[in-house]
């Protein structure tokens, strides 16, 4: 196909990281036309291998091999700027077969009245609210079904088209992410000592005496606040050295709300977040 390209090919390519894309391409031959999509594709494929995602193998004859496609979004600040393009290599979920590729792929997300609870509390309570954001989310679950896919379209990868990926762990879009992605997280809470809410599944909260640090989950941002300035900073360090995420600093912006120290405004509609990114 038109635009085909070897990791090597797109590696040599000049230096553009300082430019934004204002177009959102609807498919991966557009994208190739603009070497600021391709680097944002090829650094896709590197955190996916970095996260060692999956494997290079044969075509098994005897296997359901699930078709990919790339989607391209632009991330954009609360002013409506583009401040990042996003291309994400997801998986066709349609050719996925229940019971072979996937079982369960229930994952809950913090409720609204969780978030003003939230609010409401830190605020009363004086606590700073901070955010941090896990890059490449679903990327972390762990994988328990044996899952194949067609090699990214648009890409060779191992100089041989004729390789499927085995998946080690999951893709976006693959039906079981969110679940994978939740359970990961969840096990690893517990062990750092939190507690899950009674109320709302995904909110956490650790104490120590009359120290007290809440977190709330929504997908791949998390939000927290503490009365001690210790604990925000610890919980940030270790969550970072856990999963590569980015510290986004004190919280102003959240889904729909905007945040401040004496009130949080709504301003915009509830967002789709399935397997959101």
């Amino acid at each position: 196909m038109a635009g085909i390209q070897t990791r090597r090919n797109i590696t040599e390519a000049s230096s553009y990281r300082a430019l934004l894309s204002s177009i959102e391409p609807q498919n991966v031959n557009e994208a190739c036309k603009d070497e600021r999509l391709v680097k944002t594709m090829d650094e896709e494929l590197e955190q996916i291998e970095k996260n060692d995602n999956w494997e290079l193998v044969p075509r098994p004859h005897d296997k359901n091999i699930i078709g990919t496609k790339w989607i391209f979004k632009n991330k954009m600040n609360e002013n409506g700027e583009v401040i990042r393009n996003k291309a994400r290599l997801v998986c066709k979920e349609y050719a996925q077969q229940e019971g072979i590729d996937f079982e369960e792929t229930f994952a809950p997300v913090a409720r609204l009245e969780a978030i003003r609870m939230f609010h409401s509390l830190s605020s009363f309570q004086k606590f700073k609210f901070y955010q941090i954001d896990v890059k490449s989310t679903f990327l972390n679950g762990d994988l328990e079904e044996e899952v194949y896919i067609e090699q990214p379209e648009g890409f060779i990868l191992g100089n041989d088209a004729k390789l499927v990926c085995r998946l080690k762990k999951p893709l976006y879009v693959l039906k079981q992410a969110p679940r994978a992605w939740y359970c990961r997280l969840d096990k690893y809470l517990h062990q750092q000592g939190f507690t899950k809410g009674s109320a709302d599944s995904n909110l956490y909260t650790e104490t120590n005496t009359d120290k007290l640090l809440i977190i709330i989950i929504y997908v791949d941002d998390i939000i927290f606040s503490s009365n001690e300035e210790s604990m925000s900073s610890n919980f940030a360090s270790v969550m970072q050295q856990e999963f590569e995420m980015s510290l986004l600093g004190e919280l102003t912006f959240f889904l729909v709300y905007k945040f401040n120290k004496l009130k949080m405004v709504f301003f915009c509609h509830k967002p789709n977040i399935s397997n959101r990114s």
